[in-house]
């Protein structure tokens, strides 16, 4: 069997050259790895600075030295909204996007469809490194004087009269998103093109049918948020007036622009982690996919017909005519259909299944619970009437995080937990691992139950004091507790990965029984080109062949 110390040091250069120059799917895929948990400590530790000034009303000033201001010359209020900046943007488009369409899209999906590699290896390379580079500069953040503290929206008028750095932001967003639209491509035609030799469409592992719609999600409406913050940038800095309602422009223009694309962005990070968990929970379960062609022609290609038409749910106190309110909240509530669906056809394989319920498995489970809150708290949200009074309070906050921000987390948890055996040949289930698990598991429902409570009695979000609700510092207390629950979860679960890579128990090269590509014709980790022979399919075959 090939080991990780093996394939880590091909023959052809140093071990640092090797792993710099990469064009190997799988070295690019483990990068992506590296810099999403770069991103999710740090914006996990804004999170945490966040809810310790929120423990108690009043200015504490302890969020300064989580935000770095080492001259202590931010005011709480603006260090607090920094933090805001960097959790929101950092965890949503240097962690969870790139996890899912970078780290997992790369390792997975040119071993489940039996190629040697993606389509184009080197600007498979060139997106890694822009990824890279997005990081880098956002983490320059703490170290600059004139912090951005305008949101991970970056929303005007603010974002054009504040003295913060806007420039940073935006081009953060242009590396981070034309990485997106370069990977977009690439798998696109990966799986378009090179799938093995008998593989038809209704033969993929249910990850490569949404990773193929949500890089079609990417590739339309990228551009559209590209375009947005450029024409921010121009208003900050030139002088035009796009958003600016001083010079004649209309921040509603922004808000429906940069919502155009960011609902979408919610099925970027959904739908691969839905399609993780499709292949987790087939594989632990020993089970065919419940009902393939209706989970895939109706849950994902339905998501991707309806997901371009749902982001005025997100605007509905902005101000614009009635009847499209009714419009956007009825396609709000339709898109429920395809999502259950998916999740109909996930329980389902469940049915019957000969479970095996190690951690990766566990993860699953708890996905499918966060999955069910998330989207029985959307619902109040999708109704014009009712997001009136919900819209800007901690319900929203703890809803989103639900369905997406714990949700997504967790199945990436999940898909590192479960291809780990894949990736470096040994196993990470561990004691610790459950010990990691559960202390992430309560501290999230600690953190989120109280947002919830305390949204629907009117608790603004987005407030770094809130001394008019003195009435709510015992549920910020509880809540604050439960961040530092997941915090020591995630340090413990981070070290645990470490020492299992490097001294965890050595284990065959399908160590699950699965079916799929990736564990029955490769070893563990594979090689360059993946495959010791080229993969030829039978009409037959397909990657939950359980029975």
């Amino acid at each position: 069997m090939t080991t990780a110390a093996e394939f880590a040091r091909a023959p052809g250069g140093s071990f640092i050259r090797e792993w710099i120059f990469t064009t190997d799917h799988k070295r690019v895929g483990i990068l992506y790895l590296v810099g999403a948990m770069a991103a999710f400590a740090v914006a996990g530790i804004m999170a945490l600075g966040i809810r310790i000034e929120q423990m108690q009303p009043g200015e504490s000033g302890l969020i300064n030295y989580f935000v770095g201001d080492f001259a202590r010359q931010m005011t709480t209020g603006t260090a607090y909204n920094v933090a805001l900046y960097f959790h929101g943007a950092a965890m949503i488009l240097a962690f969870l996007i790139p996890a899912l369409t970078g780290f997992a899209a790369n390792y997975l999906v040119p071993i489940m469809i039996g190629a040697p590699d993606v389509a184009f290896p080197r600007i498979n390379a060139l997106s890694l490194w822009l990824f890279w580079a997005g990081i880098v500069l956002a983490l320059l953040t703490f170290l600059i004087p004139d912090k951005p503290d305008i949101m991970w929206t970056g929303y005007p008028p603010y974002s054009v009269t504040t003295s913060a750095n806007t420039a940073f932001y935006v081009f953060t967003v242009h590396l981070i998103g034309f990485s997106s639209i370069l990977g977009a491509v690439n798998f696109l035609v990966t799986i378009i093109y090179m799938r093995a030799p008998g593989m038809g469409w209704n033969q993929m592992n249910i990850f490569v049918w949404t990773t193929f719609a949500a890089f079609m999600i990417q590739i339309v409406f990228v551009p559209v948020l590209a375009a947005a913050v450029t024409l921010l940038l121009l208003d900050k800095y030139v002088g035009t007036g796009f958003f600016d309602p001083s010079r004649g422009g209309d921040v509603l223009l922004y808000q429906n622009l940069f919502w155009f694309y960011s609902h979408p962005a919610v099925y970027v990070i959904f739908l691969p982690a839905v399609g993780l968990l499709f292949d987790i929970i087939a594989t632990q379960a020993k089970n065919y996919v419940f009902n393939y062609k209706a989970a895939v022609y109706g849950g994902i290609v339905g998501i991707l017909v309806i997901t371009g038409e749902v982001w005025i749910h997100h605007l509905y106190i902005a101000g614009m005519p009635d009847w499209l309110r009714i419009g956007m909240m009825v396609s709000t509530l339709l898109i429920s259909v395809p999502v259950g669906l998916l999740l109909i056809s996930l329980w389902g394989t469940m049915y019957k299944g000969a479970i095996s319920y190690n951690v990766s498995m566990w993860y699953a489970v708890v996905c499918l619970f966060l999955i069910l809150v998330g989207g029985m708290t959307g619902i109040p949200l999708a109704v014009t009437s009712l997001t009136v009074h919900l819209s800007e309070t901690s319900f929203v906050h703890a809803h989103f995080h639900f369905i997406m921000g714990l949700m997504a987390t967790f199945a990436v948890f999940a898909a590192v937990y479960h291809w780990f055996p894949k990736i470096t040949g040994r196993s990470a289930d561990s004691k610790v691992a459950k010990v990691a698990f559960w202390l992430k598991v309560v501290g999230t429902q600690v953190t989120f139950w109280p947002l919830f409570i305390i949204g629907v009695r009117g608790m603004p979000r987005r407030y770094w004091d809130y001394q008019m609700f003195p009435e709510f510092e015992p549920y910020h207390m509880v809540a604050t507790f439960g961040a530092a629950m997941i915090g020591v979860g995630v340090l413990l679960m981070l070290y645990g990965w470490v020492y299992s890579a490097l001294r965890g128990p050595v284990v065959g090269t399908n160590p699950w029984g699965s079916k799929s590509l990736e564990w029955t014709h490769t070893e563990s980790p594979p090689g360059p080109g993946n495959f010791p022979r080229p993969v030829h399919l039978d009409a037959n075959w397909t990657p939950y062949n359980y029975n």
